[in-house]
């Protein structure tokens, strides 16, 4: 039989997530966030489930033609833009929105030929400090691309740092309204944290980690907070108990005793599947749907689980290790992410190639 770990993708939960983003911005579009192969789930997966956004916004070129085949005619955002001149014909022959935030995407852009002008998002740096034009630069940037036959709608962009946090977003928004005042266009700058955690809507948000069923100001929040549901699971099964005794040490390094007689669980999942080596001793894990924690060190194909509030367990007993458990039970990844010192986002994107992957029916 195969290795008994497997991931399970949830299209009715990311539909869920999608309405919950939609509720926080009544009035506004939303591009659902597709990048990094749909944060580690699969386009092809997720696609069932985030069909009914307004958009998708992604980075490569190739995950967008990806989107095309699946049979989307609706927008694609490119987040980053372009990356060479010659990725604008790809642009235009699948009808591609891209972001502009450098002068040499303008210089591609101006030598560009097209039959189909093209809908361009603007960005401002207006404090992140990654891409974008500066606010004392923005409005020459947009004349530029205002001058462009190649370029018909110019919508206008930015990104929030601080938007989960305590520092919060008005410093930029401030930026961002003095620099387009009067400037025609539409408007995006919300991501999933602006969205729930300070309400901010525009004409178009961007749903990204909250698509996920990740809280996107965990700790301060919780998935249940926001009403959100988990889209990934990734579960395994016990393949050997062991009964410790006092003074008995754990896995490489033993870096875990036990003080008194206690029983163990080893689990077919390592870091070599995506789940972290950092996670310490008592990162939470479920056990056929009940709560338990880790013991020891995280090696390459196996982990060790504390079995004593599961007397029942044998091999073969299932383990969550995040997503959705046996019984209704939940374990949110935001609560394993933090036990590695990481965030959600990182834990969905690391999943190994050699982790079977299965979608549930979207219905």
């Amino acid at each position: 039989m195969p290795r008994p770990i497997e991931a399970w993708i949830h299209p009715a939960a990311l539909a869920h997530n999608l309405a919950r983003a939609r509720a926080a911005a009544p009035d506004a579009r939303v591009m659902a966030v597709v990048k990094a192969n749909a944060y580690g789930h699969g386009i092809e997966r997720v696609y069932p489930g985030l069909r009914g956004a307004d958009g998708f916004a992604l980075l490569d070129l190739a995950e967008a033609q990806r989107v095309r085949d699946l049979g989307w005619r609706g927008p694609i955002l490119l987040l980053e833009g372009a990356f060479e001149p010659r990725d604008l014909e790809l642009c235009s022959r699948l009808g591609l929105w891209h972001a502009v935030h450098c002068s040499e995407q303008i210089d591609w852009l101006a030598a560009h030929k097209t039959q189909q002008p093209h809908r361009v998002f603007l960005k401002m740096n207006s404090g992140m400090n990654r891409l974008g034009f500066r606010p004392e630069v923005f409005r020459s940037a947009w004349a530029r691309l205002d001058a462009l036959t190649q370029v018909d709608e110019i919508s206008l962009m930015t990104h929030f740092s601080d938007a989960d946090g305590p520092r919060g977003v008005a410093h930029q928004i401030a930026a961002f309204e003095a620099a387009t005042q009067d400037l025609p266009g539409e408007r995006s700058l919300s991501n999933s944290a602006a969205l729930l955690r300070h309400g901010i809507q525009n004409d178009w948000v961007r749903a990204g980690i909250a698509a996920y069923g990740s809280a996107p100001d965990f700790p301060e929040h919780d998935i249940q907070h926001w009403q959100l549901q988990p889209t990934m699971t990734l579960r395994a099964r016990l393949i050997a108990v062991q009964q410790l005794q006092a003074g008995d040490t754990v896995g490489y390094g033993s870096g875990y005793g036990a003080d008194a007689p206690q029983r163990v669980g080893i689990v077919a999942c390592g870091y070599a599947d995506g789940y972290p080596r950092s996670c310490p001793t008592g990162t939470p894990v479920l056990v056929d749907g009940v709560r338990t924690t880790t013991v020891g060190r995280v090696s390459m194909d196996m982990l060790v689980v504390d079995l004593t509030p599961v007397p029942q367990a044998a091999m073969g007993s299932e383990v969550t290790l995040w997503g959705r458990g046996p019984h209704g039970a939940r374990l949110p990844i935001d609560e394993v992410a933090q036990a590695a010192g990481t965030v959600g986002y990182e834990l969905m994107c690391a999943l190994a190639p050699r982790v079977p992957v299965h979608s549930d029916d979207p219905a």
